[in-house]
């Protein structure tokens, strides 16, 4: 992901994305690359044509080209991936729930702070013409549609307006989606989301951002489409970004969900929709 903000405010963005849980991987006058725990390298990007990445951590080549609506598409290859980290931020938890109890003679004991990034995990864009950008972006890349969600004007006539894609990797199991698409009055990026350890991880490290003076957006609660339990958050120049845990995974056996759209598609157990995620 790539995003744009005035000089001005990159030291206060820059404490909002270490309260999120993310670290500084590379710094130069002007860019700062962000990164989890995970293999994954940070992400700030440039334009075409194929050029090699020198400053960009773990280096590799890119190249760009542009969706039917004007956003910009980066293609990378080449780049090193992190080192793995020898251990995960926090072990796996055992939990004793009503008739199995494993954790006996241990117990439950957290460190405030943020929610440590994982990964990357997904994003999404608001789009005018559904049907041309659906059609682009499968056609031309492996993405598949894990769910569609329709409207209709009446009950014989119904139109495509939501769409949650996987990346296709045949019979291997993968994310439920890593990129959606939405019909919206205004074209951009709704947000990007990325994955924290668990739910003891991510409930502190909402009440680690509510602590801080940072602004929710909406959460926590349980998405229908994907089943993530969701926290989403505006960074200091009114982005959206998420925390989630919890995802649903898919491949090629998997059938594309289809359903109405509307805010019971959105949520499972939440407070209700806010109008500005809908924006």
């Amino acid at each position: 992901m790539r995003y744009q903000h005035p000089l001005s405010g990159i030291n206060a963005l820059t404490t909002f994305l270490l309260d999120f849980g993310m670290e500084v991987v590379k710094r130069t006058e002007t860019a700062i690359w962000f990164g989890g725990y995970g293999i994954d390298q940070a992400s700030k990007l440039g334009n075409s044509p194929i050029v090699k990445l020198k400053q960009a951590p773990g280096g590799g080549h890119m190249t760009t080209v542009h969706d039917p609506e004007g956003f910009p598409v980066n293609f990378i290859y080449g780049a090193s991936p992190r080192a793995q980290p020898k251990k995960q931020p926090l072990e796996a938890l055992q939990i004793n729930d009503e008739f199995s109890k494993p954790r006996k003679g241990a117990f439950q004991r957290f460190k405030p702070g943020p929610a440590a990034i994982h990964k990357l995990g997904h994003f999404g864009l608001t789009i005018h013409d559904f049907e041309l950008q659906f059609k682009w972006y499968t056609n031309h890349f492996n993405l598949v549609p894990s769910d569609i969600l329709y409207a209709q004007n009446d009950p014989r006539q119904k139109f495509d307006v939501a769409a949650f894609l996987h990346i296709d990797r045949g019979k291997e199991y993968v994310d439920h989606h890593s990129f959606f698409l939405s019909v919206a009055a205004t074209q951009h990026v709704h947000h990007s989301s990325f994955e924290v350890h668990d739910y003891d991880s991510q409930n502190m490290g909402h009440y680690w951002l509510k602590e801080k003076g940072h602004k929710p957006v909406w959460g926590l609660g349980r998405h229908r489409l994907g089943s993530q339990i969701f926290d989403y958050w505006w960074d200091p120049n009114g982005f959206m970004v998420e925390h989630y845990i919890d995802g649903d995974l898919v491949n090629e056996n998997t059938p594309t969900g289809r359903q109405p759209a509307g805010d019971e598609s959105l949520a499972v157990w939440s407070e209700p929709v806010p109008a500005t995620f809908l924006d």
